[in-house]
């Protein structure tokens, strides 16, 4: 016990000391993965961001480029300086300037194109909608009119935002108007309007010029913004934290950002933390076990010397004492095989005494048998000693003939109660069945007929099938049976006998009925029970259907006995099926007949 607490001591000391080990190391691996869950997900966050702020840049640069060229190509063009001529009373061509804007809008789907007079007079528009309260006009004219392209962003009451192009148109060297082309980004707004992510563009001053927002546009940012470790922008009515990406786009004094949801760096710094943590609780877990199954295997292997000593000294007790059991088990197994040989010795006596039994109940019958031919031999043999007088020798012969088939009769009727009488061997091998009723209904059908029994009749069937089995012993459970039936029929007016015969699959039917009273239903599971009888005292003793019973077993089949519906009583024997032609047959036919 002492070297058992001893052992729990110091595994206790090692099991704390493995927990701090556990503490450390798993706290630096929680931090370390968090650490690096937060830069990837923040890098690939503001990857996706800057892919769509470089998208978008190209977009809008886009865009601008194709207005930024439309002015100066058109101030060279004839038909464009020939508007600007006024008539000898001082009119323009205003009506022709408004159709060449409004077909220059349509095909360049700029939001408006105007023409105006070096004084800012307008000499015609597209749509009108930016060209009579363009409070930058004057410097679009002014810088045209130095030959340099001009560029403004504006925007009206109505929200409605643009910008504008300009370009100076010179006559015969002489300045005589200037074309601008004010820019729709409709179509830029309504793409970004497609991303998840905030779009927007703020100018010198902060204002949200163009945004995918509707409520943002021509707002200060500094209402829109909040700093913080992550900026905070109002969205949805509710400030929320975003990662801001800019890119300046110096010739439009623009500034496009794109704000990027940091929601996944939170969750991943969170996944990380659960499957670091997770990780170290399983490890230590794992630890643990691992701890603890050394010091339950330490202390088993001590408990297990300790019980493997006293097992040597009760196994050394228990050895003696087994080696004197033994030495009676042996004796008493030995008698016990002695006991079986002679159950078995008297079990098959038994066998022969009842049928020897039975061949005494057919002793009345069998004597009559006998006696008729010799009654009729020594009639005929007395004619023909009188036809030998007489001279007929033709006669003497026919009597002769008379007296040779009684002999022969007799002689098969002697030969199968000889075979019937003899002990029969264990060897089991394909029989003719046919064969065996034929030979066992020779022997029981003299009983039969003075049981006043005529007709046993047997079917078609029953001839061309083999079966496993003893031929003696096939026979014996055939003659058994049908005693039994002439027993039960007997002094019984119409009383039959019938036996049949099929094959089904591998096994083959046998089926002994009579028209009799039948077994009692109460007696049916019995009547294979040794000693069981239903007839009087001296009539039997009860062991024929159990002996039936016993070598229908060794055959490896069943018998089962019945009422059949329209009246007496049937025996249904189930073999296993044989087949005629298999060459073993004869020698097991031997084997059955020469254990005499």
């Amino acid at each position: 016990m002492q070297s058992r607490v001893a052992i729990e001591k110091q595994f206790r000391l090692t099991r704390m000391g493995l927990f701090v080990v556990w503490a450390v190391l798993s706290a630096i691996v929680v931090a370390w993965s968090v650490s690096a869950a937060k830069e990837r997900a923040l890098s690939d966050v503001m990857q996706r961001a800057g892919e769509t702020l470089s998208v978008q840049t190209e977009v809008l640069t886009g865009v601008l480029d194709k207005y930024r060229l439309l002015p100066p190509l058109l101030s060279r063009q004839s038909s464009i300086r020939a508007l600007f001529v006024r008539d000898a009373e001082g009119n323009a061509q205003s009506l022709d300037a408004r159709r060449t804007a409004e077909a220059i809008g349509g095909m360049s789907a700029a939001m408006d194109v105007a023409f105006f007079f070096p004084d800012g007079e307008l000499l015609a528009s597209a749509r009108g909608s930016f060209a009579v309260q363009d409070e930058k006009l004057p410097e679009l004219i002014d810088v045209a009119l130095q030959g340099r392209l001009g560029r403004a962003a504006l925007s009206s009451s109505r929200g409605e935002r643009t910008y504008a192009f300009s370009s100076g148109v010179r006559r015969e060297g002489k300045f005589v108007g200037v074309v601008i082309v004010y820019v729709d980004f409709y179509r830029v707004e309504a793409a970004w309007a497609l991303s998840a992510r905030r779009i927007f563009v703020t100018d010198k001053t902060g204002t949200v010029f163009l945004a995918n927002d509707p409520n943002w546009r021509l707002n200060p940012i500094s209402e829109l913004h909040q700093a913080g470790r992550f900026d905070r922008y109002l969205i949805n009515g509710d400030y929320q934290e975003r990662l801001d990406l800019v890119r300046r786009l110096p010739l439009l004094e623009w500034d496009l950002h794109v704000l990027a949801d940091p929601s996944p760096v939170a969750a991943a710094r969170l996944n990380a933390a659960a499957i670091a943590s997770l990780a170290g609780l399983l490890s230590g877990v794992i630890a643990l076990v691992v701890l603890r199954r050394n010091e339950s295997a330490v202390i088993r292997s001590r408990s297990d010397r300790a019980i493997a000593l006293r097992l040597e000294r009760v196994i050394r007790d228990r050895t003696r004492a087994l080696s004197i059991t033994n030495q009676s088990l042996s004796q008493e197994v030995e008698v016990r095989r002695e006991a079986e040989d002679r159950l078995r010795k008297t079990q098959n006596e038994l066998i022969q005494t009842a049928k020897l039994a039975a061949l005494g109940q057919m002793s009345t019958a069998l004597s009559h048998e006998y006696n008729q031919p010799l009654a009729a031999i020594r009639s005929y043999a007395d004619n023909a000693l009188k036809f030998l007088d007489r001279g007929a020798i033709s006669e003497v012969s026919g009597n002769l003939s008379r007296i040779n088939s009684l002999v022969e009769r007799m002689a098969e009727l002697s030969k199968t109660l000889l075979s019937f009488s003899r002990k029969p061997g264990a060897t089991i091998g394909p029989v003719p069945l046919g064969t065996i009723v034929d030979e066992a209904l020779l022997l029981a059908r003299p009983r039969a007929r003075a049981a006043g029994i005529a007709a046993i009749a047997v079917g078609e069937g029953v001839a061309g099938l083999h079966v496993f089995g003893g031929r003696i012993r096939l026979g014996q459970v055939i003659v058994n049976l049908v005693n039994n039936a002439i027993d039960a029929l007997s002094g019984q007016a119409g009383a039959y006998i019938e036996i049949d015969a099929r094959r089904e699959g591998e096994r083959v039917v046998v089926t002994i009925m009579d028209n009799g009273p039948g077994i009692e239903p109460e007696q049916l599971p019995k009547v294979f029970e040794p000693f069981f009888t239903t007839k009087g005292v001296g009539d039997g003793i009860g062991i024929g259907l159990s002996i039936v019973d016993n070598i229908i077993r060794d055959f490896g089949g069943t018998i089962m006995a019945a009422n059949r519906a329209e009246g007496g009583a049937c025996f249904t024997i189930n073999l296993r099926a044989a087949d005629p032609d298999i060459p073993e047959r004869e020698p097991a036919l031997r084997s059955e007949g020469a254990a005499v």
